[in-house]
């Protein structure tokens, strides 16, 4: 199974898929003011201490403030709180915790009140971006991610992952880890560790310790709302966890961004540097691997299945609701409960992806196709469970009610995917009245003419759907672009951008900033 991670920059920040046999099943979009992501860290400021809720209030420099329960500000807090007030008091603290006194556990079952009190500073991380209306959550059980380990100041545990079953490894990397951990700090071995060597997991904790040191020495200066460790970008962070062997190519289209990745890969696999490359085609990079076309069929309403069947996908502000249909799927086969069965496996896979496309998270209903054999039920369950193990959020899977429901609940961290897949017709505003599409290429022709005399460009790309871009490159030597060479003396390179509506276009510069034009 090969894997390709595709880096798309814009203005507004990086477009990245991970495609797996050439079909998208994670997309993200990193903009570039994106604060508030899983994993940062703040010095964050006591605004409202809620009793009722047991929770309070911390600003941390979002439009609303922060939701902080008390459960979770884990049982290390009184260590977290004294080391934090001593750094921010500019003692002489050490910043790698060896000499470091830590303090009793709190108690599970007290009260905020007793903890916080309005304009306290508290270090916080956000386990939960602003979705909707609501503000970050956020937690003070501290962690940071690597490769292969998660470092958690102020414990001294070691924990393995469920997923490496394997006793004898599992016995190795506990005796392992205890003995190179740093004290006051804990551990939890990622399953990426398995079967890894000793230089390599040593690696990345030195790493995961230098951040923390940094981040602390940063603490010393901050202000109230500063972030003081912030989590790497979305595609390294992809990269980070899901990098190995099946990984055939990352492509990127920005020189500065291929940069960074090549250096990152550099770090963390040596080996993998030679599968970074620089996308250099005269068409964009999602046109070019047929991404923009896929994720314009499979973020719609009703999404098809392989062999007939569909998917009707609806989102609602409390859970989502997929209902799997046959179509005509139901035609082709004579056996009611066989067509049931093939139809909801089938359907099982894709909701499986759609999940991790979409980010879909919270409450998830589908409903299956009926099927009264109870051995058919129990298999679609089980194929629905060993699908979502690819998934990197957590899930919880309930089996098939008698009505044929399935309920799912999935890890919600951030707010959910989402592509608009109808499009306002660019030439009618909606009005339902267009202008003749003729004049399309007369507008282009008008703002061309512009451009290159009015603003004297030297160099000029037009981006422009694939149908106009056949009306303009057909013909060869007697094509139109071909004879905007001989009026004007400057080539005009032409782009197709499927993304676009047909009526739609764009002017860019030398620099790729677009153009603006005549209206």
């Amino acid at each position: 199974m090969s894997n390709e991670l595709i880096i798309n920059s814009t203005q507004k920040g990086e477009r990245i898929v991970l495609l797996k046999n050439k079909r998208v099943v994670e997309y993200h979009i990193e903009e570039k003011d994106n604060n508030f992501t899983v994993g940062d860290i703040y010095l964050g400021t006591v605004k409202k201490v809620v009793q009722g809720l047991n929770a309070a209030f911390i600003d941390v420099g979002y439009d609303k403030d922060a939701f902080l329960h008390y459960l979770d500000l884990g049982p290390k807090f009184s260590s977290l709180n004294t080391f934090t007030k001593d750094v921010l008091a500019k003692k002489n603290v050490p910043y790698k915790l060896q000499d470091f006194k830590l303090k009793p556990e709190i108690n599970k079952l007290g009260k905020i009140s007793s903890i916080f009190s309005r304009n306290n500073q508290v270090l916080v991380q956000v386990i939960k971006e602003p979705i909707s209306t609501k503000g970050p959550r956020l937690s003070c059980e501290l962690s940071l991610a690597g490769r292969y380990l998660v470092l958690v100041p102020f414990s001294n545990s070691v924990n393995i992952s469920k997923k490496i079953t394997n006793k004898e490894e599992r016995q190795r990397l506990q005796r392992l880890m205890s003995s190179i951990k740093p004290a006051n700090f804990g551990i939890i071995v990622r399953t990426n560790a398995e079967g890894k060597e000793v230089a390599e997991l040593d690696r990345d904790l030195k790493s995961l310790v230098e951040i923390w040191v940094n981040g602390m020495k940063s603490l010393r200066d901050a202000k109230p709302r500063d972030k003081i460790i912030g989590e790497m970008d979305r595609a390294s962070s992809i990269l980070r966890d899901m990098l190995n062997e099946s990984f055939d190519s990352i492509v990127v289209d920005e020189k500065t961004i291929h940069g960074d990745i090549k250096s990152y890969i550099r770090k963390i696999a040596p080996d993998k540097e030679k599968i970074v490359k620089l996308h250099a085609g005269k068409t964009k990079i999602f046109e070019h691997y047929q991404i923009e076309k896929q994720l314009k069929l499979l973020f719609g309403k009703s999404v098809s299945l392989p062999k007939g069947g569909y998917l009707i996908i609806e989102h609602t502000e409390a859970l989502h609701v997929i209902d799997v249909n046959s179509g005509n799927k139901s035609n082709v086969e004579q056996d009611q409960e066989n067509t049931a069965l093939n139809v909801n496996m089938e359907a099982a896979k894709e909701i499986a992806r759609q999940l991790r496309l979409r980010d879909m998270g919270g409450i998830i209903i589908i409903d299956f196709i009926d099927m009264k054999k109870v051995e058919n039920k129990r298999k679609v369950y089980e194929f629905v469970k060993e699908q979502l193990k690819q998934d990197r959020s957590k899930s919880t899977v309930l089996p098939l009610t008698k009505f044929g429901l399935m309920q799912i609940t999935r890890q919600r961290v951030r707010p959910e995917m989402n592509i608009t897949t109808r499009e306002t017709c660019a030439s009618c505003g909606g009005t339902g009245k267009v202008e003749a599409t003729i004049l399309v290429s007369d507008l282009i022709e008008s703002n061309l003419e512009y451009v290159l005399n009015k603003q004297n460009e030297k160099k000029v790309t037009i981006a422009l759907h694939p149908y106009l871009y056949a009306y303009f490159t057909k013909g060869g030597l007697m094509s139109k672009r071909v004879k905007w060479l001989f009026k004007y003396g400057r080539w005009v390179k032409l782009l197709k951008d499927s993304a676009l509506p047909l009526a739609n276009f764009k002017f860019y510069n030398r620099h790729s900033e677009e153009l603006e034009l005549q209206q």
